[in-house]
C-alpha cells in the first residue's frame, strides 16, 4: 500500500492528484483535514505529502476569510441572504448558528472543494504539461544549434 512510487514521488498524475486532493479538502469545515486527505490520496495512488500539504492552504490565518467566503457562495446558490453575525469562539454560537447560517455555509464549503480541488487539479496537470513541452522545445533549440 505504501509501497506504492506515486504516493512519494513526483510526476504529472501524482502531483496534480494531490494538490486537487488538498485543495478539495482544505474548503471541509472539519478538524483533522491532513486525515481525510491523506485517507484519500492513498487509494487514488496520488502524491501523499503535496495532498497533505495542500491542506494547509486553510491555517488559523487564512481560515476566517475563506470560509466567509464560501459562506457568501452558499448565500448565491441557496437565494438566501446575507445576515450579520459575530464570530464567536463557543460551543452555543457554534450550536444556535448552525441553525442561520449553517445550510449556506456547509453549501458553499461543498461547492468551493469541488470547484477549487478541481481547477487546481487541471491548473498543475496544464503547467506540467507546458513546462515539459518548454524544456522540450529548448533541448530541440539546443539541438539544432549545435548541428548547425
Amino acid at each position: 500500500m505504501f509501497q506504492d512510487p506515486n504516493l512519494w514521488h513526483l510526476n504529472r498524475h501524482s502531483a496534480a492528484g494531490g494538490f486537487g486532493i488538498g485543495l478539495f479538502f482544505a474548503f471541509w469545515p472539519v478538524p483533522f483535514q491532513m486525515w481525510l486527505s491523506a485517507f484519500a490520496a492513498i487509494p487514488l495512488r496520488v502524491n501523499l505529502p503535496l495532498s497533505v500539504a495542500t491542506v494547509w492552504l486553510t491555517n488559523p490565518i487564512t481560515m476566517p476569510p475563506i470560509f466567509y467566503g464560501a459562506y457568501k457562495v452558499g448565500t448565491i446558490a441557496l437565494g438566501t441572504e446575507t445576515g450579520q453575525f459575530e464570530f464567536e469562539l463557543s460551543w452555543a454560537w457554534l450550536v444556535a448558528s448552525i441553525h442561520t447560517i449553517g445550510p449556506a455555509f456547509i453549501v458553499g464549503c461543498l461547492i468551493c472543494s469541488v470547484v477549487f480541488g478541481g481547477l487546481g487539479y487541471l491548473s498543475l496537470n496544464l503547467l506540467w504539461r507546458r513546462s515539459v513541452a518548454k524544456s522540450w522545445q529548448e533541448r530541440c533549440a539546443r539541438r539544432r544549434q549545435r548541428l548547425e
